[in-house]
């Protein structure tokens, strides 16, 4: 099931990513999917925001990962894989720890293919004419609140 929704501004993709952060699970994957400044750190600021994360999100596009402590405890963990010389390197980065600790919202996931959990919900990004479009497709196993946004 897939939806498309219409972001004017900044503002609006941090709205969509606090709403995605209304029903957050413990665990999975969020692909996140555009182009260069298509909106992808944008939407994962607005996320963890309403998350209640209150200090910097930066874009982990030379450290691979940021690590986030959100609620009681609740890990979240910003990939962002377009330095990702081969898949393969996720082993070396943890990715089987990761995915055993919390979320992960996935820049770039492409180039993870084979490697990665498959997504709960994939976001696509795509600028236009005054904004962006995202594109919203959750799988089976998404949260309720989720699917409905996506469907």
């Amino acid at each position: 099931m897939s939806r498309v929704v219409e972001l004017a501004d900044a503002a609006a993709t941090e709205a969509l990513g606090a709403r995605l952060a209304e029903s957050l699970p413990a665990r999975g994957s969020v692909h996140l999917v555009g182009d260069l400044g298509a909106g992808k750190t944008t939407l994962v600021r607005g996320l963890l925001r309403a998350a209640g994360h209150d200090g910097p999100v930066r874009s982990p596009t030379y450290t691979l990962v940021e690590p986030y402590a959100i609620g009681s405890g609740a890990r979240v963990f910003h990939l962002d894989l377009y330095r990702l010389g081969d898949p393969e390197e996720l082993e070396y980065i943890g990715l089987r720890e990761l995915t055993a600790e919390g979320l992960l919202l996935v820049e770039w996931p492409e180039r993870g293919e084979g490697v990665l959990p498959a997504p709960l919900l994939s976001v696509r990004l795509e600028p236009m004419a005054g904004g962006r479009r995202a594109m919203l497709t959750a799988a089976g196993g998404a949260p309720g609140p989720w699917r409905a946004l996506a469907g």
